[in-house]
């Protein structure tokens, strides 16, 4: 454990006042490491153009970080091939610095990405006051949570390690690593997730109550309807109820 902490407990990166090149380098490396959870960008996949409008001071981090996350190189990494529930314990690590709290902030994100889309739920958790609060307009995010921290439960403290896995762990994997003891409100034991084994392929075995209001689609009989859905289908579902012009009102695991 001693370890794991410390290759990731350092000093917050802030882009200071009359920031020289060294400093903007940091905060630019800092961010794509944060972001993008430790994964290799290439020249070509860089944001070029942000990067000069932070130097130039046109944006401030803050911003910085949300045109990473709001970038098509994010999407394909942590949204188009994950599972709902992994794309939003993704976003609340990158952005936030910590696991998701509950099962209550995960329905909160489903309902959130169905009404708004996916820019307008980046955009909650960068726009929230909790990042304001921890983060400012010029601080990287960092996993804050892996110090003890007025107000945090100890289990998010738990869940954000066994997200962060060891330094040079990738966010690669489709699986969520804490649907098992977010949605039953579980305490969670810190463990490094390891690929091919663990609670993450047990998923494919839970299934998850919708209650969709039929505003907008065709032929619908009730104002509400409820359907029920195996892990595997969550995704699909979701996607194809917003298609049609529904709004999914609350989801549970049953």
């Amino acid at each position: 454990m001693a370890t794991l902490t410390a290759a990731y407990v350092d000093s917050p990166i802030e882009l200071r006042p009359n920031a020289t090149e060294e400093n903007l380098q940091a905060v630019i490396r800092a961010a794509y490491r944060q972001v993008l959870g430790n994964a290799h960008v290439m020249d070509s996949q860089r944001l070029t153009s942000a990067e000069s409008m932070l130097r130039n001071g046109d944006i401030n981090v803050r911003e910085f970080v949300r045109r990473i996350a709001l970038s098509d190189l994010y999407q394909s990494l942590f949204f188009s091939n994950k599972s709902p529930y992994r794309s939003i314990e993704l976003n609340c690590k990158h952005l936030l610095g910590r696991a998701p709290i509950d099962q209550a902030e995960i329905s909160q994100h489903v309902l959130t990405y169905s009404e708004k889309g996916y820019e307008g739920d980046i955009n909650s958790y960068i726009d929230s006051e909790e990042y304001s609060d921890n983060f400012g307009e010029n601080t990287v995010p960092y996993p804050r949570s892996i110090r003890s921290q007025t107000g945090v439960k100890n289990v998010v403290y738990n869940r954000t390690v066994s997200l962060l896995g060891g330094y040079a762990t990738s966010d690669s994997s489709k699986q969520a690593q804490l649907i098992d003891t977010v949605a039953a409100n579980l305490p969670q034991k810190i463990k490094v997730a390891a690929s091919g084994t663990g609670s993450a392929y047990s998923n494919t075995a839970k299934r998850f109550r919708l209650t969709i209001l039929n505003k907008g689609l065709p032929n619908a009989r009730t104002k509400t309807t409820t359907v029920e859905v195996g892990y595997a289908q969550l995704s699909q579902k979701i996607q194809n109820v917003q298609r049609s012009g529904g709004k999914i009102l609350s989801i549970t695991e049953i």
